[in-house]
């Protein structure tokens, strides 16, 4: 098993950034993929953004692509999400979950935190 707790969320203006941290517990960090979801208010939740299991691949929805990073540190067993040029349909309730692989399936994944509010106001 693998908890996940998702932290750095808040109201930013449009063009502002922020930097989503989710720190890992139980199970071995580097055995799992990492990867950041969304959803907003009356959409389906989305893929963002995933990191392999030792960090060396990435990948990125096209809407985030260039804006956003995933990175992961192994020795604090966490994945970040640095959020740049921020814009109002980036609102939404933020997810990070692991799977066996970096992958943009949502079904893929077996464990998720309990999410982070990201308000862009325009």
């Amino acid at each position: 098993q693998v908890q996940l707790a998702e932290s750095g969320g808040g109201l930013v203006q449009a063009g502002g950034s922020l930097r989503l941290s989710c720190a890992a517990s139980g199970r071995t960090f580097s055995s799992i993929a990492m990867g950041w979801f969304r959803q907003a208010p009356g959409k389906e939740r989305e893929f963002v953004a995933a990191i392999s299991r030792l960090g060396g691949g990435t990948v990125y929805a096209d809407s985030v692509k260039g804006r956003f990073t995933i990175s992961r540190d192994s020795a604090k067993r966490t994945v970040y999400l640095q959020m740049n040029s921020l814009q109002p349909e980036d609102t939404a309730v933020y997810y990070c979950a692991g799977a066996p692989w970096a992958t943009v399936r949502l079904s893929d994944y077996d464990y998720w935190g309990q999410g982070t509010q990201v308000t862009v106001s325009s």
